[in-house]
């Protein structure tokens, strides 16, 4: 019998089998890379929460319960989300310095990353509205004037109409808005902080908010001069009527007794 001759091999043979196997390779990456990353992220969350859990028993727990469900000194906080989280303690309100008709803006004793880790654990007691992104709250091409009619609408009775705040009962007050953060104002519209009510996306949609936060940091800009002078608080002409009707006739009655006395004291001479 002849010996059977040796097959031989293609020149590209060997091309062949390496793309093969990178071939194998990238679909091996493609189906375990994503389970991967998604096991990180898990993972990472969940030691956000942990963290965020030992600030909540050390900052939060004595007012709000340790579980998050309220107490006497302070509301439930399950389902409040991580929006409100990062205002209240990035504004420095929570923790609440001591108890009163409303807990007012103060220094922050928190890092972003601590802010960050409480609201995960908070967030994770029950769905709430999420820490909006830059996107959502960046007013650049924002429509100035709609905003200023958004805001005259729905927020001037409390704050007036540049938005420089103003009292409510029982020693409660809308505060000024000036020099607040976009992030802050578009969180407070979000969740309804204290005696705000609020103005989810189904209420106000998200480019409404961002037009009223592009007429606050218009009208409040260091640009926009008032040319009737003193503002009066930018409560309009109520507070200026009553200042010109206090102020104006005050200064009539003086100038009249004034010149009576100086009178009386002439016909005396």
């Amino acid at each position: 019998m002849k010996k059977l001759s040796a097959r031989r091999r293609h020149p590209l043979a060997a091309v062949v089998v390496l793309l093969l196997a990178l071939a194998a390779t990238g679909g091996l990456y493609a189906a375990f890379a994503p389970a991967g990353k998604a096991q990180a992220d898990e993972t990472a969350q969940s030691l956000a929460i942990e963290e965020g859990k030992k600030l909540y028993a050390v900052g939060c727990a004595t007012c709000h319960g340790t579980g998050g469900q309220g107490s006497s000194d302070g509301p439930s906080l399950v389902g409040v989300g991580a929006a409100a989280v990062d205002f209240q303690v990035s504004t420095g309100r929570m923790p609440a310095q001591q108890p009163g008709a409303q807990v007012p803006r103060k220094k922050n004793i928190y890092t972003q990353a601590q802010i960050d880790q409480l609201a995960a654990y908070i967030a994770s007691l029950g769905a709430g509205p999420a820490v909006p992104s830059e996107k959502q709250y960046d007013p650049a091409g924002a429509d100035v004037a709609r905003g200023g009619v958004l805001f005259r609408n729905n927020c001037a009775q409390c704050h007036n109409f540049t938005g420089e705040g103003g009292a409510l009962t029982y020693g409660k007050y809308a505060p000024n808005l000036e020099g607040v953060e976009p992030k802050h104002i578009y969180e407070a519209m979000l969740t309804g902080p204290q005696n705000m009510p609020s103005f989810p996306d189904s209420t106000m949609p998200e480019k409404e908010k961002k037009d009223i936060i592009a007429y606050l940091k218009t009208v409040n800009g260091d640009e926009t001069a008032s040319p009737g002078g003193l503002k009066l608080g930018g409560l309009g002409p109520v507070s200026e009527g009553l200042f010109g009707w206090v102020f104006g006739l005050g200064a009539l009655i003086a100038v009249a007794v004034w010149v009576a006395a100086h009178t009386a004291k002439a016909k005396k001479s």
